[in-house]
């Protein structure tokens, strides 16, 4: 067994709040609101829109943000939908008029209403307590005065310089300002990005209280100036994607005018004394709460965390739960999403005794309800990638010099594709929020607003009548999923990961051996993690591969032998390679006072945990 005494830095411990995210100066941000007085959900927006500059590579103000959260005033638990929809002329038969057998990972084609600003303000607006310029203060300040540059958004940009020069003019005047790739470190201004949001305070400035301005600076973005922009690059300028075409976007300014970031009931299952809670079937959330659930019928906390055992468990766990995100999970508001039975102890049991002791090569979605279930043309990212311009990258991010396609579909490049924050204050309210889309290499800047905008659309399928399919006014089935947990009853823990498909194998991990293994959150962070490839994939081109498992090197030779003697196609990564998790807890302790803690992924070596 690892050694649970070994990590690469202290679980942060205090009473006053925690914060937990992606990167340092978000988490200090964040942890800055707490100190001056504002609550979780002010710290958490705030936090937010600092990652929407600090990760560009990874997000931006046109992407999306999934939120779960937990008010302690209202004792409620809820999930903050920011996932945006589909444009109204987003049809199948509009992209296979265009000859195409998948929506483009790039360009402006894959564009869905950009959800973050909506979701952050609605959680400000009803939750928080502070003003919205103060909230935006930080973010605006570090756009206009200068950040410094991570790596990876260097490699980023290196990665889509020629797209840049050649095609995206308007991305090569924000991200190679004087027409070279910027240094890493040194720090670098988004002037466009401060002057959006000045332009919005100051357009929802008039007289009343907070929520009325709140709710006027919606508007601006929904039906005003920042709207009227996108309706007009969109409707007007043809762009290169990967199709290897110029094509103009489907999003309209009604797509912006007729959204809203919305309530629901968070899904949850049970694990011991754990109520796991993740954003409904339109994200990927699920897929954790399957596993779990067949988890526990497995004797999973009886076994070495990097034991092959365990490791093998998890594993076929996660290749069931996947393969019925493919065949069941959508928008609920358009299909009919089995989620009761799927989750349901019945089903997790006959799920459950499919894992055996040899690694399984096949596809197995389950028949829920006793449903016959359709799976997409798995032929059709052949066919798109055959006639695919793919100089320019795919549709996730990846940070490295430009290798061949081969090499990106195998992924031996680091992909992250995401941010994370978590947030606890000394209240007790809780915030775990996955940012994402609108990263800059995803699609040309809007010249008169400074950023990108998602391309989640990309996640939907061209095949009729599938719960995934492309479908007008509806949300693609994104990756997104925070995580939040409640243990005997009372809210305990928010957590969440970067990683695309990744999120719900490497949190489940981290949950599990935190849950059952009885690590502490920097100890189930740090230990030696994996993820498996047994699907298509959610990014273009979806090519999909089966029976793959990647573990990073500092797991036991044996462990590695026995998944290979099990079947496993093992392919081993660097050593500290998978996963970006964050995470925060609360709990009671001895004196009555409430005990927060809080942990951050060492790998990259730029989310940090904060709190006091």
């Amino acid at each position: 067994m690892a050694n649970p005494s070994f990590t690469t830095r202290p679980e942060i411990r205090g009473t006053f709040g925690v914060v937990s995210s992606t990167h340092w100066l978000a988490s200090q941000v964040a942890m800055s609101v707490l100190e001056r007085g504002g609550n979780a959900f002010d710290a958490a927006a705030a936090g937010g829109f600092m990652l929407q500059v600090l990760e560009p590579h990874l997000n931006g103000p046109g992407g999306e943000v999934p939120i779960l959260f937990w008010s302690e005033s209202q004792r409620r638990m809820q999930s903050l939908c920011g996932q945006g929809n589909a444009p109204a002329l987003a049809t199948t038969s509009y992209f296979k008029g265009l000859g195409l057998d998948l929506v483009p990972g790039i360009g402006l084609l894959p564009a869905t209403v950009p959800g973050a600003f909506g979701a952050w303000l609605t959680l400000l607006r009803d939750h928080g307590t502070w003003e919205l310029a103060d909230v935006l203060r930080p973010a605006i300040e570090y756009a206009r005065n200068g950040f410094p540059l991570v790596p990876r958004v260097v490699q980023a940009i290196y990665a889509v310089q020629g797209l840049f020069r050649d095609e995206w003019t308007s991305s090569a005047a924000v991200w190679m300002p004087d027409g070279k790739v910027p240094h890493p470190e040194r720090l670098f201004r988004t002037p466009g990005i401060a002057d959006t949001y000045t332009r919005i305070l100051n357009e929802s400035s008039a007289p009343g209280d907070r929520r009325a301005r709140i709710d006027a600076a919606i508007d601006v973005w929904y039906r005003g100036f920042v709207a009227r922009a996108i309706d007009q690059f969109y409707r007007t300028q043809a762009v290169r994607d990967c199709t290897g075409e110029r094509n103009t976007g489907l999003l309209r300014l009604d797509d912006m005018a007729n959204w809203q970031a919305r309530y629901e009931a968070p899904a949850t299952t049970e694990f011991g004394r754990y109520t796991v809670a993740k954003c409904g079937p339109w994200s990927q959330g699920p897929v954790f709460l399957q596993q779990v659930a067949m988890l526990r019928h497995l004797g999973i906390e009886n076994l070495a965390p990097d034991s092959p055992e365990f490791v093998h468990k998890v594993a076929e766990a996660a290749k069931l739960a996947f393969a019925d995100k493919l065949a069941w999970y959508g928008d609920p508001d358009a299909v009919d999403v089995p989620l009761a039975t799927l989750l349901s102890d019945d089903y997790a049991r006959q799920r459950a005794a499919l894992i055996g002791a040899a690694a399984s090569a096949q596809l197995r979605p389950g028949r829920p309800d006793g449903r016959d279930f359709r799976l997409p043309d798995l032929q059709a990212p052949a066919r798109a990638l055959a006639d695919a311009d793919t100089r320019f990258g795919v549709g996730e991010p990846t940070f490295a010099q430009l290798p061949p396609v081969q090499e990106w579909l195998e992924r031996e490049v680091f992909v992250g594709d995401t941010c994370h924050i978590d947030v606890i204050d000394r209240d007790g309210n809780m915030v775990s929020a996955t940012p994402s889309g609108g990263w800059l290499s995803s699609s040309p800047t809007v010249p008169e607003l400074g950023f990108s905008l998602t391309t989640r659309l990309q996640m939907t399928w061209l095949d009729e009548d599938l719960p995934g399919t492309l479908r007008p006014g509806t949300r693609p089935c994104t990756t997104l999923s925070p995580g939040m947990a409640l243990r005997d009853g009372e809210p305990y823990m928010a957590f969440g990961t970067p990683g695309g498909d990744q999120q719900d194998q490497w949190t489940v991990a981290f949950f599990l051996r935190h849950a059952a293994c009885g690590m502490n959150l920097q100890e189930a962070i740090d230990c030696p993690s994996w993820h498996i490839d047994h699907f298509p994939g959610s990014f273009w081109p979806r090519t999909p591969t089966l029976n793959r498992i990647t573990l990073e090197s500092r797991f036991p030779e044996a462990t590695l032998d026995a998944l290979r003697a099990a079947g496993h196609e093992v392919k081993v990564g660097a050593e500290w390679s998978e996963g970006r998790i964050s995470a925060c807890t609360r709990e009671p302790d001895a004196g009555g006072s409430r005990l927060l803690r809080a942990a951050a992924n060492p790998r990259g070596m730029q989310g940090y945990a904060v709190g006091r």
